[in-house]
């Protein structure tokens, strides 16, 4: 029986192998490549590697190996490995320019011996491209290690590119194929957004409010823009209780100016947007990317964003920020460039400036120029467009997700299919929080030259659900609003969201992602620091959640509960997700040197009632070291263990007992 298995075993891994396509993994000779003063990496020999980044599409593509001049009389070749020694029956090449030009292709055996596999006899067609599919009678004796294509560029007019080259113990014919995502509907139903955002000239890069409630754009040579030649200004709509928008209308200065004004993105409680370009006082702009604030008196001038070695050779550039507002995604041309403008990573320092920008890898980066890039709520979900990746127009959307929290390891992207991109150019894809619909820029169908459409977001590419927290914070005692800063921790990662409290600005509003646990804190000089933990791990649903937060001002008498101060089952040692919040108590006393406090402790009524009364005395103890260990003097604080005696919920149930189980703090001395 176990023999059986074996050989069953042996038999699947065989028929798998047979069946699956490898595509060339190095390149190992050349006889020329093609560059120039403008180029990187574009059409070197590197670019037959991997799968098909053209077809099924054909014509020029940055993407491929390109020889380097065209109608050469001497014989051009690329020879290429896999990561594979077998036997093989079809070789596959993808030929998406200059179709024709192959007169031979042979391989070379483990020994290194070249073996003739094919000798072109045929007249070229009038094709421009197609996957040249060589499937032989049978597998060869010898396993192959690589393939070498020899060319003749004279026999076609123009450019000669092959686009990739792959190996198979199969005969089916190997097909290039678009990744789509998985699951699409048929049909897309794609709603042009109309006269009152769209018009005669060009509507470009929609940017929706997470709450999806205002919608921003970029319009260009409108009537209505500044400056005499009219160039891009800004425009935003707002939606109506009706659910249709309002008639657009352009931003105001300081956001709007004579020169090329565009927005990237916006912050999850839409008080902050990105801008392209840095703001100058006399009103012209320089490259880069810059930042205003909203306040009680409109749009503040825009800021520069400081990133280090900002050196862009593109003449474009687009931007994106996290939801959190520490990472920000570019694109542009820097260094280590997988070849014309790619997407790139720059993070906040703690001194507020941004790190060099860092190539996001070749996973989502290729030799064509790559834009229009959109992070989601949820910190994961990123959607850009590009050509240097198999689709349907001359730029798709994809859509790819973020697999680490180094922001370098990106899922393969998915093509979001030919219901949602055309045969035209398409990109600026937006979405708000919820999820449920996308805007994007696209020319099919337009009114103008380019239009804003939106449409019901399949539930394959939609970014993982968010929950959306806002509220405000409140002084404990007169139930006022003050300003303070917010802190929310993901108690599952590293994930950190800071955000300051303004009561003129409206409430905050925050954007964190379903399926996690988090801890809440507030501060402001003059009051005890909030906190407190907020366990979404069982959402699966978008949801606003209100939290206003209360905080104590320091004055004698003032008592709060330490919601964040937790300890082990029936034991009193402090769990670790307990100490920001005694460490922000630590940093209080420091600097209020006479306040004396007194530390409670409370149980529920479960067990034996003199233990409940020892516990919760070594637990306010062990509260009273911990803070003596970071330097409070122990005779500032005071303890006292009340056990069961003190309840402030029922203990008829698990759910009322819990809020029995306590520390509380109280002020005795400030």
């Amino acid at each position: 029986m176990r023999i059986f298995f074996l050989l069953l075993f042996f038999l699947i891994s065989f028929i798998a192998t047979a069946q699956k396509t490898f595509w060339a993994s190095k390149v190992v000779a050349f006889s020329s490549e093609y560059s120039d003063a403008k180029t990187t990496k574009e059409n070197r020999a590197i670019q037959a590697l991997g799968k098909p980044s053209k077809l099924p599409q054909v014509g020029i593509s940055a993407c491929a190996w390109q020889p380097l001049t065209q109608n050469n009389t001497q014989e051009e070749f690329l020879i290429v490995s896999f990561d594979t020694l077998m036997p093989i029956q079809q070789v596959a090449i993808a030929e998406n320019y200059g179709q024709g030009s192959i007169v031979r292709v042979e391989a070379f055996d483990e020994f290194d011996n070249l073996k003739t596999l094919w000798i072109n006899r045929s007249a070229p067609s009038n094709e421009i491209g197609k996957m040249l599919n060589l499937v032989l009678s049978k597998p060869t004796p010898y396993k192959v290690r690589s393939i070498k294509i020899v060319l003749n560029t004279t026999r076609t007019k123009g450019w000669t590119q092959i686009d990739a080259i792959g190996i198979s113990q199969a005969t089916t014919p190997i097909r290039a194929v678009v990744n789509v995502a998985k699951n699409l509907p048929a049909a897309v139903l794609k709603e042009n957004l109309g006269s009152n955002i769209n018009s005669a000239y060009r509507e470009i890069a929609p940017v929706i409010s997470p709450d999806g409630k205002t919608l921003y754009y970029t319009r260009w040579e409108h009537p209505e823009n500044l400056g005499k030649d009219k160039n891009q200004d800004i425009w935003y709509s707002e939606l109506q209780n009706d659910r249709k928008w309002s008639m657009a209308r352009p931003m105001a200065a300081p956001i709007n100016n004579t020169e090329h004004n565009a927005i990237c993105a916006i912050s999850p409680d839409g008080k902050t947007i990105l801008l392209n370009n840095v703001y100058l006082k006399d009103g012209s702009m320089l490259k880069g990317v810059s930042m205003s604030t909203k306040n009680d008196r409109g749009w503040d001038f825009p800021k520069a964003l400081a990133i280090k070695n900002f050196n862009n050779k593109s003449d474009y550039a687009e931007y994106s920020f996290s939801p959190n507002g520490r990472v920000l995604i570019l694109t542009g041309q820097f260094r280590e460039t997988n070849g014309g403008k790619d997407i790139y990573l720059s993070f906040q320092q703690p001194d507020g400036t941004w790190s060099e920008p860092v190539n996001a890898g070749k996973v989502i980066n290729t030799a064509e120029d790559e834009g229009t890039p959109f992070i989601a709520a949820d910190g994961k979900t990123l959607y850009f467009s590009t050509r240097g990746l198999s689709g349907y127009g001359s730029s798709d959307i994809f859509v790819t997700r973020r697999l680490d929290d180094t922001w370098l390891k990106w899922s393969e992207p998915e093509n979001l299919g030919a219901g949602i991109n055309t045969p035209e150019w398409d990109g600026y894809f937006s979405v708000s929080a919820l999820g449920d619909y996308a805007y994007y820029s696209s020319q099919e169908n337009s009114i103008g030259d380019e239009d804003i459409f939106k449409f019901k977001v399949p539930e394959s590419i939609k970014p993982e659900t968010v929950i959306q927290l806002t509220g405000g914070v409140f002084n404990y005692v007169d139930k006022k609003l003050i300003d303070a800063k917010i802190k929310v921790q993901s108690l599952t990662d590293a994930d950190t969201v800071c955000v300051t409290f303004d009561p003129q600005t409206g409430d905050y509003k925050l954007m964190l992602p379903a399926k996690k646990t988090y801890s809440i804190s507030a501060s402001k000089k003059g009051f005890m620091p909030f906190s407190e933990i907020l366990d979404f791990s069982k959402e699966n649903n978008f949801k606003e959640i209100k939290k206003n937060i209360f905080l104590l001002p320091i004055e004698a008498g003032q008592r709060m509960t330490l919601n964040s101060v937790f300890f082990e089952q029936s034991k009193f040692d402090i769990l670790p997700n307990s100490y920001p919040e005694l460490d922000r108590i630590v940093v209080v006393m420091k600097e209020n040197p006479t306040m004396e406090i007194m530390l409670e402790g409370h149980t529920d009524n479960q067990g034996d009632w003199n233990a409940n009364l020892t516990l919760s005395k070594q637990r306010v103890e062990e509260v009273k070291k911990y803070l003596a260990d970071k330097g409070v003097d122990m005779k500032r604080i005071q303890t006292q263990g009340y056990g069961s005696t003190r309840p402030v919920a029922s203990n008829n149930s698990e759910e009322k007992r819990k809020f029995n189980r306590r520390v509380e703090f109280m002020i005795v001395k400030n």
